[in-house]
């Protein structure tokens, strides 16, 4: 009560004041040296002399006081808040009023920064020079810091396309009331997200902490060294007695040296580096005997830790022509868990015998790089040799091909009609021409896929946090095929839909309840990892077209909030104390 009399009894002064003299300017930070992470108080405090005058003493606006010139503190400083208040006394029997305003400031940059001379009416203050050190303070225990961000890597060197986990922690205490937190983005890796953020309490240095964890699957996809930006956080917690504290802080992963493919890997062959990969099969009887005419149901699944399914190769099985076979479209599945991507690519065909006598249904091989042992291996579906029985061509019954298999580069219609004798030969040289154009095309893909990222890099235009920059950044990448596609959509909704609370494209998608953008992101996703060829260039423009169709659909018939920064949110009331 006695405050807001004062500050009436300001504003009456204030309005009443003829011409207003210049007194005195001073600013004083709390201190004169900091971390990058942390947030500076700039004090700065002027006066001025007052006349009473009783006009316009019901028509005052706050917001109408006079400040000092705080913008001259950019670029160096980021002004995150800034408040005032005021009071009245009397000196020498005029009315002087005091205003103190205080900000709240987050460097820029580490070194030695400088607040200028500030200018209020005719009073000026003096340069202060501050010290800001980069990094975290080496001798501070985390327990002493109200939030702090922690990075870890499952890995300190990966291969090309290998995966490589991220963890992101981020611990801070009090009651937070807005808080963001960014994600990880780099134009030459594919990142997904692995599932829903983790929120948990903990005990760090005898001091309470509520931790918000995300993790990352991180596919590098060009050698070198890997150095993604700084993970950031700001947020700001309320006290105890109602004001507002601002907390911020950010950490860089180390350089992640990415190493080329061994020499030692098969030149001819897909590169595969996962933690696992095996080949499983069932249908086929145990026997050695196959009846003409009889229907058989063969399903051949590969199962791979460690790449998203959009990675694994066409299985192609080379069966012979005594067998037809009927092969239905290629089913893949990806699954997020905490430890990485868990794949399946599942190829089921359906096996008729038309020709009596001996065949020999050939292996299937795999080759793939463990990257737990750190070498070569191959999984394997082992020859089957059986006897066909119960006649010849006239045994087998009319069957149309219900299906072709998974359109690929150089892929040709399998089941062609012939002696087994005759089909040994084209099969075999088949084969050696699938694999010669799969190599080609990969190799096709990784060098527009370098040209690619570089010329996004160099294009893509800047963003200042709002929706309007985010829509326009995620459909130039949808229109480049650019990998962090994903990771833009999931940032793009969260500022579309502040309310809402995404963690990966699934949330966008169940949010959106549109078949056509969960159609349009599979198709999307699975061309990021599939051969390119001069033929394909189409079919990617249509998916990329029907991708950019699905968001602006999702754009327009939704409701956006305006006043949200560029960082994403952690929802605070979403996690328990």
């Amino acid at each position: 009560m006695v405050n807001n009399l004062l500050s009436s009894l300001f504003c009456l002064l204030f309005l009443l004041s003829g011409p207003l003299l210049a007194n005195e300017l001073t600013a004083e930070p709390d201190r004169d040296q900091l971390y990058e992470g942390e947030v500076l108080t700039l004090t700065v405090k002027g006066s001025m002399n007052i006349e009473l005058n009783l006009s316009n003493l019901f028509n005052f606006d706050l917001s109408q006081l006079p400040s000092p010139n705080i913008e001259q503190v950019e670029p160096d400083f980021e002004i995150l808040a800034r408040n005032q208040r005021y009071s009245v006394q009397t000196v020498n029997g005029d009315m002087v009023g005091e205003i103190t305003w205080t900000y709240q400031l987050a460097p820029t940059r580490s070194g030695t920064l400088t607040i200028p001379a500030l200018k209020f009416k005719e009073a000026t203050s003096k340069p202060v020079t501050i010290e800001v050190v980069s990094g975290t303070p080496p001798d501070q225990p985390d327990a002493s810091r109200d939030s702090f961000v922690e990075l870890s890597a499952d890995k300190a060197e990966v291969y090309v396309q290998e995966q490589l986990v991220l963890t992101v922690q981020l611990y801070f205490s009090g009651n937070l009331i807005r808080g963001e937190l960014s994600d990880p983005q780099h134009p030459d890796a594919i990142i997904e997200s692995l599932g829903k953020q983790r929120e948990f309490t903990t005990q760090r240095g005898g001091k309470r902490y509520r931790v918000v964890e995300r993790r990352y699957a991180i596919f590098p996809q060009t050698p070198g060294d890997l150095e993604l930006p700084a993970i950031r956080f700001e947020g700001q917690v309320r006290e105890a007695n109602g004001t507002l504290r601002f907390l911020r802080d950010s950490q860089q992963l180390y350089p992640v040296q990415v190493k080329s493919v061994p020499a030692d890997y098969p030149a001819d062959q897909p590169w595969l580096p996962a933690d696992s990969l095996a080949l499983a099969e069932d249908g086929l009887p145990d026997n050695d005997v196959l009846t003409a005419g009889s229907n058989l149901t063969r399903n051949i699944v590969m199962q791979a830790a460690g790449l998203p399914s959009e990675a694994l190769p066409p299985l192609t099985v080379a069966y012979p022509s005594a067998l037809r076979h009927y092969p239905e479209q290629p089913r893949r599945a990806t699954e997020p868990t905490q430890d990485g991507l868990e794949s399946t690519l599942q190829l089921e065909a359906a096996l008729v015998p038309v020709h009596s006598g001996e065949i020999t249904i050939p292996e299937v091989r795999v080759p793939w790089w463990n990257t737990q042992t750190d070498q070569l291996e191959a999984a394997v579906l082992p020859a089957r040799s059986y006897r066909i029985e119960g006649g010849g061509t006239a045994a087998a019954p009319a069957v149309n091909e219900p299906s072709q298999p998974e359109p690929t580069a150089g892929q040709t219609p399998e089941g062609s009609p012939g002696t087994d004798a005759d089909s040994r030969s084209p099969w075999l040289w088949t084969t050696l021409l699938l694999g010669s154009l799969w190599l080609i095309t990969v190799a096709l893909w990784w060098f527009s896929r370098r040209k690619q990222a570089a010329s996004e890099v160099n294009d893509t235009p800047p963003v200042n946090g709002n929706e309007k920059d985010r829509f326009v950044q995620l459909t130039t990448a949808i229109q480049s095929g650019a990998p962090e596609t994903p990771v833009l959509l999931v940032r793009w909704a969260r500022e579309r839909f502040p309310e809402t609370n995404f963690n990966d494209t699934s949330d966008v998608v169940r949010h959106s309840n549109s078949r056509d953008l969960d159609e349009a992101l599979r198709d999307f996703q699975a061309s990021l990892y599939a051969a390119k060829t001069p033929e394909s260039a189409n079919s990617d423009k249509t998916v990329r077209d029907n991708l950019a169709k699905a968001v602006t659909q999702l754009r327009q018939g939704g409701v956006r909030k305006e006043d949200q920064n560029g960082l994403a949110p952690l929802y605070p009331a979403g996690l328990s104390s």
